[in-house]
């Protein structure tokens, strides 16, 4: 049976009578948690169990945890990471760094029943990148942005987290933060293809992607990523992304038309699956209903993703820890 075509944040640390109702009803595939979800371990792990518990089934539960400042889940109960690029710049060895820093990660997020992040990034930095994304990012150069996000997918993988790819197809170039503003870019599509699509079609395997509110002037004018028919014909023929994609955010301000209206123009567009984030119950319903079920192809492509959840291999943490430490002295 398909599920409801929508991931959704709880509103608080347990979830309330009318999300259990509506969970049930509306099947979503699946959630994310936010800081105002999280309290400490225990709390978590009970808060992930109410959820798939409110479906039935062992929906998968995400979470922006990339480090640095995205980082939900913060100290006293869990480690502070450097931000990535801070963290890439600093290390002896750049790369295995990546790897412990995302398999720690990926150990606490399993540990308290979350098994997807919001990373690794593919990005690349470029001088005019907004503030809100600069030291989020890997590198300048394709080869180390794509070395470092396989390194951090993989790591996450040996950890029981599904890694969810972004933003798709390039957020390199914005100058405006998409939560309050379209960003809008206006090179050719040439100069697209060689280099802010590159690191995507390097990683165009991996199971899940997240889109990019951005709009490329050159191939759709009008619409960003998320919305535009065009652009994700692209991502899908051009970049060959064949895995499940989701949108970013549909409650940022770079988008336009009500909660219900940004989540059908995804979909149609040829998103498999509509992120809504807030936890607002009118939003949340309305976006439940003018979503629907996930299309064929897209449970397809959901199903081939859960099919990479594992057990977490084993690992000595105290001493991936102190090599971490040691690589960042």
């Amino acid at each position: 049976m398909a599920h409801g075509a929508v991931i959704v944040g709880p509103q608080e640390q347990r979830i309330t009578d009318w999300e259990k109702a509506h969970f049930r009803d509306a099947d979503p595939w699946g959630f994310i948690l936010f800081a105002r979800n999280v309290g400490d371990p225990e709390q978590l792990r009970r808060l992930t169990g109410e959820l798939r518990e409110s479906v039935g089934r062992a929906a998968p539960i995400m979470i922006d945890q990339e480090g640095g400042r995205v980082q939900r889940m913060r100290s006293p109960h869990w480690r502070e990471y450097l931000p990535a690029l801070d963290q890439m710049e600093r290390a002896s060895d750049p790369m295995r760094a990546m790897w412990l820093r995302n398999r720690l990660i990926a150990q606490e997020l399993h540990d308290v029943g979350i098994d997807a992040n919001c990373a690794p990034l593919a990005d690349l930095l470029e001088d005019e990148a907004h503030p809100v994304m600069r030291n989020r990012l890997y590198g300048r150069d394709v080869d180390t942005v794509v070395k470092a996000a396989r390194t951090a997918a993989e790591a996450h993988l040996a950890g029981g987290v599904l890694p969810i790819l972004k933003h798709i197809p390039g957020y390199g170039r914005a100058t405006v933060d998409s939560h309050k503003e379209l960003p809008t870019v206006r090179v050719p599509r040439k100069t697209l293809e060689g280099r802010d699509f590159a690191p995507f079609v390097a990683l165009n395997d991996m199971a899940m992607g997240m889109t990019a509110h951005i709009v490329f002037t050159d191939i759709d004018p009008d619409q960003p990523a998320t919305t535009s028919k065009v652009m994700m014909q692209v991502i899908r023929n051009d970049i060959g992304f064949a895995g499940l994609i989701m949108t970013d955010d549909i409650g940022m301000d770079a988008l336009t038309g009500t909660p219900a209206e940004r989540a059908r123009a995804s979909l149609d567009a040829g998103c498999d699956l509509v992120l809504h984030c807030n936890g607002d119950r009118a939003e949340v319903e309305a976006v439940a209903a003018a979503s629907g079920q996930m299309s064929a192809p897209a449970m397809a492509r959901a199903e081939r993703a859960l099919a990479q959840r594992k057990p977490p291999m084993p690992i000595d943490i105290p001493g991936a820890i102190a090599e971490l430490e040691a690589l960042l002295a």
